[in-house]
């Protein structure tokens, strides 16, 4: 090692919810870590995905319950709203994130390079930007995540034709936005746009919207979708997107047109693995561009792990996070080990989407003898209280062992409901242990004790089934 080379136990390529996490929980053992971001802290999901989307979505919902409030019996009048302001605070609280999160890396004594990350051989590696040097390592944990696919058929120009990062620094309203990709991304927007008032068109490939999850979800926001007055197009191959002078032309199959102000293109992202050196490692790339790892997160090359997007199926920060402190621990030489049974997902769409574990399909397709219970809000004394009586909790379980399996819940904060069931299948509990908690009333929560005693044919607030006569 060259004596001008700085020297680091662990050295973590990108600063986003998985890296920062491993840099974090290793520092906490006692390494000495270098943290490389050539961007801004926070990653995809800070800065340009999960907050300040949520923080649009938030001050959504805060217009549709001021549009609701006659039916609490308040009289406020016209209502209107400053787009530009929403924008602005959706800055602001990103901004306010992203200044605390340097703060923590600080705190935790992590040495932050700003610059970009390439490694030169398995243990150094090269930062080339606003720091300017090369570093050597023990150990290194990858996290450098992905960025919104682009098509050549349909390119970006991020005036007409905008990915999710774009859209979100318009200041401005389109009267009609066509929406290219029906999964989590694509029906976050469709929501939150149509929410301002603006005409939304959504466009799938596939039979359905949202088809990695359950047909019964994904047949409820379809539902739901339509009554808002957001146009749905299924089974719609793209060809194209034109620009015209008017807006955007959107040529589908079938000499299909569609017509819009502007288009979101959300058809899935590119892993940013290509250019980091990794023929320098000997690390393995697997054919679908995912670097192989084992459940604690380590490559086929000792002293190198992986997190986050370019590591698992799971594109979630939170999966990220996770990945990032079971490697950060293992770098330090503490055993942790990766599971993925028991991962939530949540849409945060109107309504809200929550889904952990496996659907009714996926838990017949590994062979369990499955069964689903429902219990909607309608029958819940605080939904009604509230308004709020959109929506269902449904429990998949195994028939012989009355074993959780799996949960979906769509509604009014699904993505805090989702948390109790997170907690029952990573920790293998049945129905029963469910059925038995006490459940405080009146809340939306005893929606999944009512499900549980559905699964045993023992409900509480629903009639029972009628048995079939002889």
């Amino acid at each position: 090692m060259p004596d001008t080379q700085k020297k680091f136990d662990v050295a973590v390529i990108g600063g986003g919810p998985g890296g920062y996490p491993a840099a974090i929980k290793a520092a906490q053992n006692g390494l000495s870590v270098a943290l490389i971001e050539a961007n801004t802290l926070g990653g995809t999901c800070l800065n340009r995905g999960c907050i300040p989307s949520k923080a649009l979505i938030a001050n959504a919902e805060v217009l549709q319950k001021i549009k609701d409030a006659e039916e609490f019996g308040i009289s406020i009048g016209t209502v209107s709203f400053d787009y530009a302001k929403m924008v602005q605070r959706k800055d602001d609280v990103v901004k306010k994130v992203r200044t605390s999160l340097e703060g923590l890396i600080a705190s935790n004594r992590i040495t932050l390079f700003r610059g970009y990350g390439k490694f030169t051989s398995e243990r150094t590696i090269k930062i080339t930007g606003q720091d300017n040097l090369e570093i050597y390592a023990d150990k290194t944990i990858i996290a450098t995540g992905s960025e919104p696919r682009s098509i050549p058929a349909f390119p970006f120009d991020y005036k007409k034709i905008h990915d999710s990062t774009s859209l979100l620094d318009l200041t401005t309203l389109p009267k009609k936005i066509a929406i290219i990709g029906g999964g989590i991304i694509g029906c976050e927007f469709a929501s939150l746009y149509a929410a301002f008032n603006v005409e939304v068109i959504l466009i799938e490939m596939m039979p359905r919207i949202l088809p990695m999850e359950s047909g019964t979800v994904s047949g409820f926001l379809t539902k739901a979708f339509q009554k808002q007055g957001i146009s749905i197009e299924t089974s719609a191959m793209v060809h194209s997107i034109d620009s015209t002078e008017a807006g955007i032309s959107v040529n589908l199959a079938g000499d299909k047109t569609i017509t819009a102000d502007i288009a979101l293109v959300a058809v899935g992202r590119q892993l940013n693995t290509t250019a980091i050196g990794l023929e320098k490692t000997g690390v393995y790339v697997q054919d679908n561009g995912l670097i192989k790892v084992n459940d604690h997160m380590e490559t086929n090359i000792a002293g190198i792990y992986a997190v986050g997007d370019i590591a698992s199926k799971w594109w979630l920060a939170h999966v990220a996070s996770h990945q990032g402190l079971v490697a950060g621990s293992n770098a330090a030489g503490i055993k942790a080990t990766m599971h993925y049974n028991a991962i939530p997902s949540v849409i945060f769409t109107h309504p809200e989407i929550g889904t952990v574990g496996l659907s009714l399909e996926q838990a017949l397709e590994a062979g369990y003898a499955a069964t689903v219970s429902a219990f909607p809000f309608s029958a819940l004394g605080k939904s009604q209280a509230a308004i709020q009586t959109e929506g269902f909790a449904q429990i998949v379980t195994d028939k012989k062992t009355g074993q959780i399996l799996g949960a979906q819940v769509v509604g009014h904060d699904a993505s805090t409901l989702v948390a109790e069931m997170g907690v029952a299948i990573a920790n293998e509990l049945t129905v029963e242990s469910v059925a038995d908690t006490i459940h405080a009333h009146p809340t939306v929560a005893e929606a999944w004790m009512e499900a549980a005693l559905l699964a045993n044919e023992t409900p509480l607030h629903l009639p029972p089934k009628k048995k079939k006569q002889d």
